[in-house]
């Protein structure tokens, strides 16, 4: 299912793969994201959980939660999206990488999940290690201002 998804004045190409999977596999503007609808008590009946709210100044971009964050973006730190293991790191300190690209591969559940770049940019520290165990959060690569 393919839906056009407009946020703060931005509209994102959001892709889902199955809206009955758990996780739900989204795509946004190309990058995968694993939402976990919340269970309601209304038969039949589902609603997806609220992303955090986040203070975003007025510069029309949406929080980093709600959509991949756009090229050219602040964000200085790629997060872990889930606990899991650290099967692969694709890059270095001092590695210039582009929007989209592929920085490590971390395994959960028994599958591999390509952790990408939300932005273009210069890889300034890398936190991890092939072999080491992340939870949710856990940064994982930071960028050069």
């Amino acid at each position: 299912m393919k839906l056009k998804v407009i946020i703060d004045a931005q509209t994102y190409q959001v892709e889902i793969e199955d809206i009955h999977d758990r996780p739900v596999i989204a795509y946004v503007e190309g990058e995968k994201f694993e939402v976990w609808p919340e269970e309601s008590t209304d038969a039949g009946r589902q609603d997806f959980a609220r992303a955090p709210e986040i203070s975003v100044p007025d510069t029309q971009q949406p929080p980093a939660s709600a959509a991949a964050a756009p090229q050219g973006s602040s964000v200085k730190e790629i997060l872990s999206p889930l606990p899991g293991v650290i099967v692969a790191v694709l890059v270095k300190p001092g590695d210039s990488v582009q929007h989209g690209q592929e920085l490590c591969t971390l395994e959960a559940m028994k599958m591999k999940n390509a952790i990408r770049s939300n932005r273009e940019g210069t890889i300034a520290s890398v936190g991890v290690n092939v072999g080491d165990q992340v939870n949710h959060g856990h940064v994982l690569m930071t960028f050069k201002e």
